[in-house]
């Protein structure tokens, strides 16, 4: 016979764990959608904000863009080759291009931008975040503890209100997300245009037309939600998740990985949501 007692133990801290990871998450949203208001605020984007974002943009993206252009050139040149030649080799030439559309542009570069930009960017902006306000977090959760002091809702806003380079480093990792999907997009498809026809001009008509057919309505919607669910999640989770995480005793390290296992996550279920739209 089972004992009833440890049981009850282990779906009591199963429940615990559950609402502990979803509070996590509420607070994640919570954040996120305040600093998406203070983006729409005119206020934000004084001389102080312009400036900390053309800083935050110019330091932190600009030196991705030239590395991620010339790698993505290289994938792309090699994976259209492989679909042009597998499909002449089949007797299915006219198929090659929109084959080749569909799996970079479509799939692979809308997918592989944002997890540079995490990687290259955002986590370690995340990082300098936490370094820069644990002490200020921590004198919150000071406060917080005061049965006379607010809540930790009513906190937060102070709380963001002191992290005066939240807000430019959150629209910083966007406007990366953006550029870099629109970069290696282009780059992709003029690649794809040269290996299929070659040096000429002649077949730009017919191109056009295979692409336009590819992005119809609903695949082009589908596809700039998608970018700009990716651009969000990239730059707005690490950041949040370190600006919560800097009111707790974690260290940098299981900061930087669970910012890394939320983000992966979100782009996971995006892209499994935009393959449900598109090909269901």
């Amino acid at each position: 016979m089972i004992p009833v007692q440890p049981i009850d133990r282990a779906a009591e801290g199963a429940v615990r764990g559950a609402v502990r990871w979803l509070a996590s998450w509420w607070r994640i949203v919570y954040l996120a959608a305040m600093v998406l208001v203070l983006v729409a605020s005119p206020s934000s984007w004084r001389r102080e904000g312009r400036r900390a974002l053309a800083l935050h943009t110019w330091t932190g993206i600009a030196p991705l863009l030239p590395w991620f252009t010339m790698l993505t050139a290289l994938v792309s040149l090699v994976i259209i080759r492989i679909v042009v030649a597998t499909a002449q080799s089949y007797g299915l030439s006219q198929f090659a291009l929109e084959a080749v559309v569909r799996v970079l542009v479509l799939e692979l570069l809308p997918l592989a931008a944002p997890v540079f930009v995490a990687l290259r960017y955002g986590i370690p902006a995340a990082d300098e975040v936490f370094a820069r306000h644990r002490r200020e977090a921590r004198r919150v959760s000071q406060q917080v503890r005061s049965p006379d002091s607010p809540s930790v809702d009513e906190q937060l806003p102070a709380l963001v209100t002191v992290a005066g380079d939240f807000m430019p480093r959150a629209v910083a990792g966007v406007f990366g997300c953006l550029l870099l999907v629109a970069v290696s997009c282009v780059v992709s498809l003029v690649l794809a245009y040269f290996t299929v026809y070659g040096f000429v001009l002649s077949g730009l008509p017919e191109y056009t037309r295979r692409v336009g057919q590819v992005f119809d309505g609903g695949v082009s919607l589908i596809f700039a939600l998608k970018t700009l669910f990716f651009s969000l999640a990239v730059s707005l989770i690490p950041l949040t998740s370190a600006l919560y995480d800097a009111s707790s005793r974690a260290s940098r390290s299981s900061v930087e990985l669970h910012g890394l296992v939320r983000v992966f996550a979100i782009i996971l279920l995006i892209e499994v949501a935009s393959l449900v739209g598109n090909y269901y």
